[in-house]
């Protein structure tokens, strides 16, 4: 277990249940998270503005407006890395969730430990992702779109321009890096052995082709290779600067 630093990576929690912020924070806090407690959405979203987590833990109960509303304001205004933690355990829920962006989704009661290995797997693929890239400040031309990698935004050439929320810009930079291959559900979330259940890759690939794409349900960039995974289609050509 490790003490935090000014250089641990800061999670920010929204959590209207004063003993389970405490908790959570508590729990990050032995294993060498810093992070910031929020009783309200707008509280959040308001030092969101100020200083940028690299994680946001978010409850959907909230006091003062839906925890999916804040999902969907954070991902427009200040993306990062989202994991859901509540007591709704509906699958509209669910899916919504991964639609605006979040990462994954914790049902309550929960296991401080499988909560901190959740924040750990999430942080770890970003920063394989970002490690990866051939220039963080840089991107990607394909397809007839330019991929700014430090502004997570999608501009076509007619000018038109995408906003992408932080999941789905990693999953692209993972697709861009091999482009004309299969990749596995497994490889493209980062991890060795998947549920078989876990649809969260399948969802994000969704909303890409919404943007990438003139008919989503005839995709031309992301292709799907039925029982091995996805491809994508094309040539890449990584820019700096």
């Amino acid at each position: 277990m490790n003490t935090p630093d000014k250089d641990s990576p800061l999670v920010f929690i929204v959590e209207d249940e004063p003993d389970i912020a405490r908790l959570i924070a508590t729990s990050l806090a032995e294993y060498g998270f810093r992070s910031e407690t929020f009783g309200t959405g707008r509280a959040l979203l308001a030092r969101a503005r100020k200083v940028q987590p690299e994680l946001a833990i978010l409850d959907l109960g909230l006091p003062d407006m839906d925890g999916l509303q804040v999902l969907r304001l954070l991902q427009e205004q200040h993306p990062c890395a989202a994991l859901i933690l509540t007591g709704r355990d509906g699958l509209t829920d669910r899916v919504l969730g991964l639609e605006l962006g979040a990462d994954d989704y914790l049902v309550k009661p929960f296991e401080p430990r499988e909560l901190v290995a959740r924040v750990r797997s999430i942080l770890r693929r970003y920063q394989k992702a970002a490690a990866s890239e051939p220039d963080a400040h840089g991107g990607a031309r394909f397809a007839g779109w330019h991929f700014d990698i430090g502004r997570l935004t999608l501009t076509s050439d007619d000018g038109r321009e995408v906003s992408l929320s932080a999941a789905e810009a990693a999953l692209l930079q993972s697709l861009l890096k091999r482009p004309n291959k299969i990749l596995t559900r497994e490889q493209l979330i980062g991890e060795r052995e998947l549920d078989p259940f876990d649809r969260s890759i399948d969802v994000r690939i969704s909303r890409l082709r919404r943007k990438l794409e003139d008919d989503p349900q005839d995709p031309k960039i992301i292709k799907t290779v039925y029982g091995a995974g996805y491809l994508l289609y094309g040539t890449v050509e990584w820019v700096t600067g």
